[in-house]
């Protein structure tokens, strides 16, 4: 059974740099936590803001 010690619910713009930072997590042996989630706000017609957030979570086995 594997035990979680530590949480991070990373969050950011939705663009690449938020992709990369959590393909290093993964990389440093931190694993996705459910699924992702994404706030969109409508700023004008021409403007949206999306931001996106992504659990993770590093565990080790008992």
């Amino acid at each position: 059974m594997k035990k979680i010690i530590e949480y991070k619910l990373l969050t950011g713009p939705d663009n690449s740099e938020f992709c990369d930072r959590v393909t290093g997590f993964l990389n440093n042996g931190w694993e996705l936590y459910g699924s992702p989630i994404m706030n969109t706000e409508y700023i004008s017609q021409d403007k949206i803001n999306r931001i996106v957030g992504q659990a993770v979570i590093r565990s080790k086995s008992e």
